[in-house]
């Protein structure tokens, strides 16, 4: 698998969906639509909300909301 993009995840709605949605999200706006379709299969057949959860994290870097508020601010400051 190429490099996992990073997601946002600590600080969101703790839903195993609404994180599989974010998750999903990610995966497409990088164009790994092929990983972001299996990475739902594996999620809904998998057997516990920590299994979904590693699953979720083999796809993608998960990160903190407040990470990615960081980043943004720092890319406004460069913009400056």
């Amino acid at each position: 698998m190429s490099k996992k993009p990073k997601c946002p995840l600590i600080g969101q709605d703790g839903n195993i969906f609404n994180l599989m949605g974010i998750a999903s999200k990610t995966l497409k706006r990088n164009g790994m639509y092929d990983e972001a379709k299996e990475m739902c299969s594996r999620i809904t057949s998998s057997g516990s909300y920590y299994e979904a959860l590693n699953v979720i994290g083999e796809y993608v870097e998960i990160t903190s909301t407040d990470d990615e508020q960081t980043e943004d601010e720092d890319m406004e400051m460069e913009m400056m």
